[in-house]
């Protein structure tokens, strides 16, 4: 099994206003970090190279990220121990505060890719449900007791 993840946050202005400029300048740079990374194995993204202008929402201000990864050790490698770690402590200066679970992981078997529709059934199913081997978050830490119960 293989661990996919959604995110998703609210953006405080449009992807070309001057606010987000420095966000939208580190998408590259970030997107290839990740794709360098151990345990990285697919993301979700648009012929721009990332998936900032795929709308899933109704809200048009709500931005998606979504990725599948060998292991829960892999993706918080890559989220916590690289660079990307400076953006994720900056998300106030360009990303609301929502007030319901704003990511959510599930154990995918090999080779599967998720879609968009998955991500969001799966993070209304966190949010509405809590945790479970259906939807979760690091809380479990990807608890292999989860993954037996997919």
């Amino acid at each position: 099994m293989q661990l996919a993840q959604l995110n998703i946050a609210r953006t405080k202005a449009a992807m070309d206003e001057p606010l987000m400029k420095e966000f939208v300048d580190n998408l590259d740079p970030i997107n290839a970090i990740a794709e360098s990374s151990q345990g990285f194995v697919w993301r979700l993204q648009d012929e721009s190279g990332d998936a900032t202008s795929i709308q899933a929402f109704d809200d048009p201000s709500i931005i998606v990220n979504m990725s599948v990864w060998e292991s829960v050790e892999a993706l918080k490698g890559f989220i916590f121990k690289t660079h990307h770690i400076r953006f994720l402590k900056r998300k106030s200066e360009w990303f609301d505060r929502l007030e319901q679970a704003n990511y959510v992981l599930w154990w995918v078997p090999e080779g599967y890719r998720p879609d968009i529709e998955e991500g969001k059934q799966r993070l209304m199913h966190l949010r509405e449900h809590g945790e479970s081997a259906y939807a979760f978050s690091f809380k479990h830490k990807g608890d292999k007791a989860l993954e037996e119960n997919v």
